[in-house]
């Protein structure tokens, strides 16, 4: 195969004012970080939430949050996304309906679209961790608490959560960088993130072998410079004999 490699395409213009094809992935790359971080805000505070009711003594609580996990987590994110964007918004009421149909721009009803899709998916893999980590602690953790006065809800935002969440740092890490991939399929739904970008500069210059070679090293050095970073946060908030670390 001889292929005639143009990295100099990213600094060509795109014939609209000044701007050259690597602002395309500047924005993309912006968008898909924004995305993935709005969608992670609702990830962890519902998933926290849906954590809690499943390790509740009640099986009622524990029952809404497990037929939540099970809705979620069994149907594909691609299948969520189209009903999210096509089927939901004719279900709710027609001033919300029009607004996100006609009163917004396409750009912003997909990106409000996606983020809740991304967030309410992951809440439900978010939930399982919480869940565990709670699981996790000694019986007398809260016991001790309640032998105290606290009330359940005190207990667990006082004693168990804080406990919890170190221990689950490292698999709240891998949800936060599928968060971050699972958000390129909004270039579904037309929402300008990395890869709409990347597949647009393809159809635009026919260089296709730069183009996706550099949207996965963005997504590969997004990724890791994330996991170093929660590497740290986890050597700092580690708890000695409720944190393995490196086995040690």
């Amino acid at each position: 195969m001889h292929y005639h490699w143009d990295w100099g395409v990213f600094f060509k213009p795109t014939g609209v004012g000044s701007e050259i094809y690597l602002n395309w992935f500047v924005s993309g790359l912006m968008m898909t970080l924004g995305v993935a971080l709005s969608a992670w805000v609702i990830a962890l505070v519902l998933g926290t939430v849906l954590g809690v009711m499943r390790s509740l003594p009640g099986k009622i609580a524990s029952r809404i949050a497990g037929a939540y996990v099970d809705l979620f987590r069994n149907v594909p994110l691609l299948v969520q996304l189209f009903v999210w964007y096509y089927v939901i918004p004719d279900w709710l009421p027609d001033n919300l309906s029009n607004w996100l149909k006609q009163d917004i721009s396409p750009v912003t009803n997909a990106f409000i679209t996606v983020t809740v899709c991304l967030g309410l998916f992951t809440a439900a893999r978010v939930c399982e961790q919480v869940r565990t980590g709670i699981q996790a602690l000694p019986k007398g953790q809260s016991n001790a608490g309640l032998a105290l006065g606290l009330p359940l809800a005190q207990v667990y935002r006082h004693v168990l959560l804080p406990q919890a969440f170190r221990i689950i740092i490292p698999p709240l890490t891998s949800e936060f960088l599928n968060i971050i991939k699972n958000s390129s399929v909004a270039s579904l739904v037309a929402l300008p993130e990395l890869l709409a970008q990347t597949k647009q500069l393809v159809d635009f210059t026919a260089n296709q072998f730069e183009a996706y070679t550099v949207g996965t090293l963005i997504y590969f050095a997004v990724n890791m410079l994330l996991m170093f970073f929660m590497r740290w946060v986890e050597k700092r908030l580690r708890v000695p004999g409720l944190i393995a670390l490196g086995g040690k």
